[in-house]
């Protein structure tokens, strides 16, 4: 089947059917007007790469949810919902920017409660528990590069899965929701988990 000739509707029921392609020829489909609007947008110690994932996390959301029996188009429903969860990353992360200042802890204060304990927290810190930047830099590109490496290697099921797993789900929901059986969902997290640990051991 030439999946990129079919309209949204037609690919939305193949997926809700079963069929893996389908979404991602709907990701394809839609993947510029996630670009677009995650440009349109600034997300607070972030980058365009986040808003990116937050709007392609709304369209999975759009794909999932819409009905033909709505009124308006996919095209429109996805659009909303991109822009939905694109502002929600924008406003949680603006909420949480300045939380560091909202529950500080004073380096000056007594590192116990007794008394005839004068030894600050400041005293008490190693110098090896200081964070090199560089170390720091390394660690964040081997993370995204990582998660490419993982990502890459997923089957578009798996990606679902794993997405609906990070979101909090359980496997009976998963299954529930994928109409897939609970085992079928075990095993997909099985098969990630052993990707992870072969790509970590490269």
């Amino acid at each position: 089947m030439d999946y990129s000739q079919c309209n949204d509707e037609v690919l939305i029921a193949l997926y809700q059917e079963g069929d893996e392609k389908a979404i991602d020829q709907l990701f394809e489909r839609y993947k510029n007007l996630v670009r677009k609007k995650a440009k349109a947008m600034f997300l607070a110690g972030g980058d365009s790469d986040d808003l990116i994932q937050e709007g392609m996390i709304g369209l999975y959301k759009a794909v999932r949810d819409y009905h033909t029996d709505k009124e308006a188009t996919f095209a429109t429903f996805a659009s909303m919902c991109i822009n939905r969860q694109i502002i929600t990353a924008v406003t949680t992360s603006n909420r949480k920017k300045n939380s560091p200042l909202n529950g500080y802890v004073s380096l000056d204060q007594p590192a116990r409660s007794d008394e005839d304990y004068d030894m600050k927290l400041i005293d008490v810190i190693q110098s090896g528990s200081e964070q090199d930047p560089e170390k720091l830099l390394i660690d964040r590109e081997y993370t995204k590069n990582l998660q490419e490496l993982v990502e890459a290697a997923m089957s578009p099921f798996e990606r679902q899965v794993l997405a609906m797993y990070m979101e909090g789900k359980d496997y009976i929901e998963i299954s529930r929701q994928l109409g897939k059986p609970t085992k079928s969902i075990d095993n997909a997290i099985q098969r990630i988990r052993n990707k992870v640990d072969k790509i970590k051991n490269l």
